[in-house]
């Protein structure tokens, strides 16, 4: 989809359908250019709205037929909700919900107007209309070769949005197309994440992060086993042991030859597919975990967004990639692995993999000196039963957990701190290693993040976010359809963004 922007007047605009948002407030209800369509249609969204067959409720919509009265034939009205109650969410969705009625009703254009709403940033405004109506068309179809009855309308060709005129462009296309540069980078996430697990490989997501380093400011390397085993990732290598594809440890580095910027490690679990190993898990959904590597496909995003947005950062993103699959040769309940820190582990639960790989990449992160580390893992079930549909755990540094705070707001990406007091790394005492790889079902969500501090390099400010059940999800909402959400990307991507603003 192209995106433009223009400050073209109502007399002279030409195209098929222009979204109009509405409040739920009784007064103003009609304000600038929905005034102005009103007028030039005689009143007709006025005497709508005191019939209250509108009521401007968030994501409510109504069609106008505008015959002739001005160029455009067809006005569409979407509910904002309450003037006090508009954030920038709140005009991702009515972007994308307009997108959405304008592929239902089969057509090639559409304008949105900027809205201008004294609390927010026009900027802020423009890039999240560009970024809601991306993100509202994403659908995963790279596998189908019919068409079904469900599948949504070809996308729109062309989103206009329009400025006053008088406005400066120059600034309000930059937001665009940042807003089109995040949009695209969750999305790609969520096509790692759709990808059943028989093609998105540790191999074959390699080879995504590689293909991101061509034309850009990116710099890709792929350490294989024996890299891995000459550097000590035993943890990392045991959750392949049962496999048939060899693991892989991505290294996507932006500015890598910048050290006088600030340094960020993004760390991403990256497990293809999760069958718990010989602790296996039960059939009933497995099928899900297939988006067992959310963790590692935000991270890929993230860096895919920084290199484009130009962020003054040096960002390096570890993902570690494996399957974890039951076999003779797969690692057992009861081995003790030496981790690449040397701290000894032993397995109690196969299926607490993530953690494991991630003890390595933590440990590797080291090597890059680094000002802050953020790890992001679908890591335990326990996250779901603390936090629900609503919100990420995380666990670490305060003033890191207060920036991913600000960025989740956002970006509607929230998040929620959970303690790590001491107390909890009892839990993890074993009798025959330094420490276990579980504690029990009790604040299962705390000791994994509790486990994985253990591994952080010494003095390094690290965050833990745990996003189990979020990366996938049954039920759609505008600008997050049915199954991989990407969850996480445009956190990250948000965090960066701000990092040299926000303290």
């Amino acid at each position: 989809m192209k995106i433009e922007v223009t400050d073209t007047t109502l007399k002279d605009l030409q195209t098929p359908m222009i979204a109009l948002g509405i409040t739920q407030d009784t007064q103003p209800r009609l304000a600038g250019l929905a005034a102005e369509v009103d007028a030039a249609l005689t009143g007709q969204i006025s005497a709508i709205l005191e019939a209250g067959d509108f009521r401007g409720k968030p994501n409510e919509t109504l069609v106008l037929y505008t015959h002739g009265a001005i160029p455009t034939p067809r006005v569409l009205l979407v509910g904002l909700g309450k003037l006090e109650e508009i954030t920038y969410d709140v005009i991702r969705e009515v972007a994308a919900t307009a997108t959405t009625r304008a592929q239902e009703l089969g057509l090639n254009a559409l304008h949105i107007p900027l809205l201008y709403v004294d609390k927010l940033d026009t900027l802020r405004v423009a890039e999240v209309i560009a970024e809601g109506s991306i993100l509202a068309q994403y659908r995963y179809q790279e596998l189908k070769t019919e068409a079904g009855e469900e599948d949504q309308p070809t996308e729109l060709d062309n989103l206009t949005v329009l400025a006053r005129p008088g406005e400066h462009l120059p600034e309000i296309e930059a937001a665009v197309k940042a807003g089109e540069i995040i949009a695209q980078s969750t999305n790609l996430a969520r096509d790692l994440i759709n990808r059943p697990a028989n093609l998105a490989t540790p191999s074959e997501i390699a080879s995504v992060a590689r293909s991101l380093s061509k034309g850009t400011a990116l710099r890709c390397h792929v350490l294989d086993a024996e890299e891995m085993e000459h550097l000590g990732m035993h943890l990392l290598l045991s959750v392949n042991q049962g496999s048939q594809e060899p693991a892989k440890l991505v290294v996507l580095e932006y500015n890598a030859d910048r050290r006088d910027l600030p340094t960020i490690v993004l760390v991403g679990k990256g497990i293809t597919f999760d069958s718990g190993g010989i602790s296996l898990k039960p059939s009933q959904n497995m099928d899900r975990m297939k988006g067992d590597m959310a963790g590692a496909a935000a991270v890929i995003a993230a860096l895919r967004a920084a290199a484009l947005l130009e962020l003054p950062l040096h960002v390096v993103g570890l993902t570690p990639l494996t399957d974890n699959m039951p076999d003779a040769r797969a690692t057992k309940p009861g081995d003790v692995i030496r981790s690449m820190k040397g701290l000894t582990v032993e397995i109690i639960s196969t299926d607490a993999e993530g953690r494991l790989v991630l003890a390595d990449a933590l440990t590797y992160a080291g090597e890059f000196e680094p000002d802050a580390i953020f790890d992001i893992a679908t890591l335990t079930g326990g996250r779901v039963i603390a936090l629900g549909a609503h919100a990420a755990a995380v666990m670490g540094a305060d003033p890191l957990i207060e920036r991913l705070r600000r960025a989740g707001e956002y970006v509607a990406e929230r998040v929620w701190p959970l303690p790590l007091f001491q107390e909890y790394g009892k839990q993890l005492e074993s009798e025959v290693a330094d420490l276990k790889n579980v504690g029990g079902r009790e604040a299962s969500t705390i000791t994994g993040g509790f486990f994985l501090s253990r591994f952080v390099p010494d003095g390094v400010p690290w965050v833990h976010i745990d996003i189990a059940g979020l990366a996938l999800v049954d039920k759609s909402r505008p600008y997050i359809p049915k199954g991989g959400t990407g969850f996480g990307a445009r956190l990250l991507i948000e965090t960066l963004r701000s990092w040299q603003t926000r303290e």
